[in-house]
C-alpha cells in the first residue's frame, strides 16, 4: 500500500533545507544594493520570496545573517586554503599565485566583495561585526599566509624578514582591489584587470624578497 503524500513531504523537506542558502543569497544581493545599515530583514525576505518570520527561524538577527554570509563565502575558503597550505610542497610563489588567482576571480566576478566593504564602511556603527571579521577572516588569513612565508624562509626561498609583515603585504593589494571594485569601478572608462594587478604585485613583492645572490 502506498503512503499518501509521501512525495510532497520529501519535496517540502528538501525545500526547507535549501531555504537558509536561498536567504543568504538574497541577503548578499540586498547588502550589495543597500549596504548593511540600510538593508532591512523585510528587503531580504522579499528578495528570497519568504516572509520575514521565516528568516527568523534560521537567523535571529541581521548581524547573524551577515556572519553566516561571511562564513559561507569567506570562512570556508580560508579553511580550505589553510589546509592546502599545510599540505602544499611547492614553492611560495606557486602557492600564492594560485591563491591570489582564486581571490582575484571572486573580487572581479562575485558580489562577495561587498562583505569587506561593509566592514570598512560601517564598522564604527557595528563594532561587533568588525570584531567578528577580525577573528574569523583577518586573523585566519594572516595566520595562514604567515605560515606560508615562514616555510619559504626556512627553505631559503625568502630572505630573513618578519613573516607576519610579509603576510600583510600579500593582503594589501586584495584590500585595494576590493575598494576599487566596490567604490571606484563604476567610474572606470576601461575595466580594471584585477588578476593582472594581483599577479604583478606578487611578482614585484617576491623578487624583492629573494635572498641576495639566489639564482631564479
Amino acid at each position: 500500500m502506498s503512503v499518501p503524500h509521501e512525495k510532497p513531504a520529501r519535496s517540502w523537506s528538501r525545500r526547507k533545507q535549501a531555504r537558509p542558502g536561498e536567504i543568504l543569497d538574497a541577503a548578499l544581493t540586498v547588502f550589495a544594493e543597500k549596504g548593511f545599515a540600510a538593508a532591512r530583514m523585510e528587503d531580504i525576505a522579499a528578495r528570497a520570496g519568504v516572509t520575514k518570520g521565516t528568516i527568523y527561524l534560521y537567523f535571529p538577527s541581521k548581524e547573524e545573517v551577515f556572519k553566516s554570509l561571511a562564513r559561507k563565502h569567506v570562512g570556508d575558503t580560508l579553511v580550505n586554503a589553510a589546509e592546502q597550505a599545510r599540505q602544499y610542497e611547492g614553492s611560495v610563489r606557486e602557492f600564492l599565485t594560485i591563491l591570489l588567482t582564486v581571490v582575484g576571480n571572486k573580487i572581479q566576478h562575485g558580489e562577495v566583495a561587498v562583505l569587506p566593504k561593509i566592514i570598512i564602511a560601517e564598522s564604527g556603527n557595528f563594532p561587533e561585526l568588525a570584531r567578528f571579521w577580525r577573528t574569523e577572516v583577518i586573523d585566519k588569513a594572516l595566520g595562514m599566509l604567515t605560515g606560508v612565508i615562514a616555510k619559504g624562509i626556512e627553505r631559503g626561498e625568502v630572505r630573513q624578514v618578519p613573516a607576519e609583515y610579509v603576510a600583510r603585504l600579500c593582503v594589501a593589494p586584495v584590500v585595494m582591489s576590493i575598494i576599487w571594485r566596490t567604490v571606484i569601478a563604476p567610474t572606470d572608462a576601461v575595466p580594471f584587470d584585477y588578476q593582472k594587478f594581483l599577479s604583478l604585485h606578487l611578482d614585484v613583492l617576491l623578487k624583492g624578497l629573494e635572498p641576495e645572490g639566489r639564482k631564479p
